[in-house]
């Protein structure tokens, strides 16, 4: 017979059971980097450094019983310790650091599959892809779909959503990667972990950009997922703030969950906290500067000295001077290098070139005032890229145009101008020479193979037909031009403020 008593007797157990199961699971950390970019040492800035990374890592650690420590993508590619040793440099620290778990960005793909291989095959970390079929590449054994992981009596389950190579990446450095649809991977796999798995918890790192365009981001991810509790971003450099609403967003299923992304270089470390008795993680970004210089990790630092002591070397060769500093991504060091690119190309043609076109995703640091360095320039513009020479009819460049203008315009030298509309993506009152384009005529443009080759989404230059590559990289053809040229030897460089794609 069913009594009250008995009732209340099952239920008091049912509640013990539950507060045991609850008591069983204890809080963890998730500390996460991503978009570093070989940023080894301090920026010019005095921000960052992966030795200050680790003092704060080894503190977090001391004092939280449960720590995972993961990165986002885009680990290399931006500083001369990466130019100089294919990412051995970043390998060896990030293994000193501990990290758990790493994904691809697309600068990971920079120098090809099988670097990437000899790279990662030394790596302590668990490598992770979701929705990259690796079968018929160099990675094959090394990278896994996804993982899950016991922490604190939490069973988290982890997936990786990487960015489609197709358009930003050169095809053949990712030759046999196999893109899959990531939101489809990611809904699918995360729930196999919630539902098979039985996960707690579904922790998506992705490398997607935070709302980037083309293709979905991290937005987009969080609104058509149901079962992903946390996504950890990289690729768009955002800094998101915990207590801003880019912080949360909402999913298909009417829930709340945590986006975190912690900008670029390596500035801050990003911190998750995971309460089993909290009613959702809580994140906070923690400021990796010079208060952190007087614990160092000496042997973490013995690791690096040899390294850091060959880019010092390359640091102190003198090439030029500057009047002034140019910040990366500002109209006077866009508008230097497109000039720079544009000079190089006619000294190699004998001729005057119609104009250059740079991408602003070439040009990585910022340019001080004093002295410009050789390391300095090689940091500027790490890329395995080679300035070439191009003949294309009007029509196609008035294309490219259209592509630069649909991420608010990119590098063109004096010769040219052109406006963009932020609401059309499209260019207009494009000219040359003070001369609207002609769809019909032939135009001689300076650019790198890089967007030659349909890079950065630039498919309207693949048209074009190249008469000239140079065999060196664009870092050295620029550092020979500075001290060479009659015009720019001994010269000082000094800040051209135009706007030459400006807003409509």
């Amino acid at each position: 017979m069913i009594t009250h008593k008995n009732i209340f007797m099952a239920l008091a157990g049912l509640c013990v059971c539950i507060s045991s199961v609850a008591a069983d699971k204890e809080r963890f950390v998730i500390l996460h980097t991503n978009d570093t970019h070989s940023q080894i040492d301090p920026t010019d800035n005095g921000e960052g450094g992966i030795l200050r990374r680790k003092v704060l890592v080894d503190s977090v650690r001391a004092a939280e019983k449960n720590v995972l420590l993961i990165d986002a993508g885009d680990a290399l590619q931006g500083s001369a310790y990466y130019t100089l040793f294919g990412g051995e440099v970043e390998r060896k620290m990030m293994n000193v650091l501990g990290y758990d778990y790493q994904i691809m960005g697309n600068h990971e793909f920079d120098n090809g599959l099988q670097p990437l291989a000899r790279e990662w095959g030394q790596a302590e970390a668990t490598m992770l892809s979701t929705n990259y079929d690796l079968t018929a590449t160099p990675l094959a054994d090394i990278v896994k779909p996804y993982a899950i992981r016991e922490i604190g009596g939490n069973r988290v389950g982890i997936i990786a959503i990487n960015i489609d190579p197709e358009g930003l990446v050169a095809r053949h450095n990712y030759d046999g990667v196999k893109y899959l649809d990531g939101i489809k991977a990611a809904n699918s796999t995360a729930w196999h972990l919630k539902h098979n798995e039985k996960c707690d918890l579904v922790v998506a790192i992705t490398h997607i950009g935070y709302n980037s365009r083309p293709g979905y981001n991290d937005c987009d991810l969080a609104a058509q997922s149901e079962d992903i509790d946390i996504i950890i971003g990289g690729h768009s450099h955002t800094r998101i703030d915990p207590a801003s609403p880019q912080a949360h967003a909402v999913n298909s299923a009417g829930d709340t969950i945590l986006v975190a992304q912690t900008g670029k270089w390596g500035r801050e470390l990003g911190e998750i906290i995971v309460d089993p008795d909290a009613a959702r993680p809580v994140s906070q970004l923690i400021k990796v500067d010079s208060r952190l210089d007087k614990v160092i990790d000496e042997d973490a630092e013995a690791v690096l000295r040899p390294y850091r002591n060959s880019v010092d070397s390359i640091l102190s060769i003198k090439v030029s001077k500057s009047s002034a500093r140019m910040e990366q991504n500002t109209p006077e060091l866009v508008n230097l290098i497109s000039d720079l690119v544009a000079e190089i190309g006619s000294a190699r043609l004998g001729r005057k070139v119609d104009l250059a076109l740079m991408n602003r995703g070439g040009i990585r640091c910022a340019l001080p005032a004093g002295t410009v360095t050789k390391g300095l320039l090689m940091q500027m513009m790490p890329f395995d890229n080679r300035i070439v020479l191009m003949e294309i009819k009007g029509s196609d460049l008035l294309d490219a145009f259209d592509v630069m203008a649909s991420r608010r315009g990119d590098g063109i030298s004096s010769e040219a101008r052109a406006k963009y509309d932020e609401n059309t993506g499209k260019a207009s009152d494009v000219t040359v020479n003070g001369e609207p384009i002609q769809p019909d005529r032939i135009y001689t443009l300076a650019t790198i193979d890089y967007l030659a080759e349909g890079g950065d989404y630039m498919t309207p230059l693949i048209n074009g037909r190249v008469i000239d590559r140079s065999k060196r990289v664009v870092y050295d053809d620029v550092i020979d031009h500075l001290m060479t040229y009659p015009r720019r030897k001994g010269k000082t460089l000094k800040p051209d403020t135009t706007v030459r794609f400006e807003r409509r």
